[in-house]
């Protein structure tokens, strides 16, 4: 899959990739795949490592094994200069240790399609990282998600869609795209009574902050 990326972001000057192993396929890295990883990091269109982390909701493979495929993918994302991007579902504490264990904010990343509590939310700003809301904010019962949009610092904000998964009201229930990525920030903007193209500005110069993407006109 990592391959592919790269292939849809060399075809599509828009577009970018990541490289990494997701939890859900977690093994015990080989010398050669170690070398492939950081061959395919070192693409000119991959922009961050991930997403990688721990998944101990779906446990789809050992929790041990998670663990030591994440730490390793930190250290390739240290030699390869990259941001990281963090899967944590129900791994919170565990993925905070193994963070703060290898200087996170020393390489810089986002907490993917964030699940915590505004507590552990300040917790992850403090390791220096960005957080990234997806759709479930614009969710009714997501109060404790709205909390954290709301104090979030502006700077350190991301928003993506995590499709084809969580779309946001009013189209939830459809397959997600990056078209329905306005719904999320029109509902932040509502949450922080901020106008929509203040949130739309500042999380787009975060992301290029983040991923060193290259300036765009306007």
């Amino acid at each position: 899959s990592s391959q592919r990326a790269i292939s849809l972001a060399r075809d599509n000057g828009e577009i970018y990739a990541t490289v990494g192993i997701h939890p859900h396929n977690a093994k015990v890295l080989t010398p050669d795949d170690v070398q492939e990883l950081l061959g395919l990091g070192s693409k000119t269109q991959v922009v961050a490592y991930g997403e990688i982390g721990l998944d101990f909701y779906r446990d789809y493979q050992p929790r041990s094994v998670q663990i030591a495929c994440m730490s390793e993918q930190l250290n390739l994302a240290r030699q390869l200069g990259l941001p990281v991007v963090i899967h944590d579902r129900e791994a919170h504490e565990e993925i905070f240790q193994i963070l703060q264990d290898n200087k996170v904010w020393e390489i810089g990343g986002a907490m993917h399609c964030f699940s915590g509590d505004w507590v552990f939310a300040q917790r992850c700003l403090d390791l220096g990282l960005y957080l990234s809301i997806a759709g479930p904010v614009t969710f009714a019962k997501s109060q404790t998600l709205h909390e954290v949009a709301r104090n979030c610092p502006m700077d350190r904000l991301l928003l993506e869609t995590d499709a084809p998964f969580l779309a946001p009201v009013p189209k939830r229930g459809k397959r997600n795209e990056p078209a329905f990525l306005l719904h999320t920030a029109e509902k932040i903007a509502s949450l922080r009574n901020l106008p929509l193209e203040e949130v739309a500005m500042q999380t787009t110069l975060n992301a290029h902050r983040l991923f060193k993407l290259p300036k765009v006109d306007g």
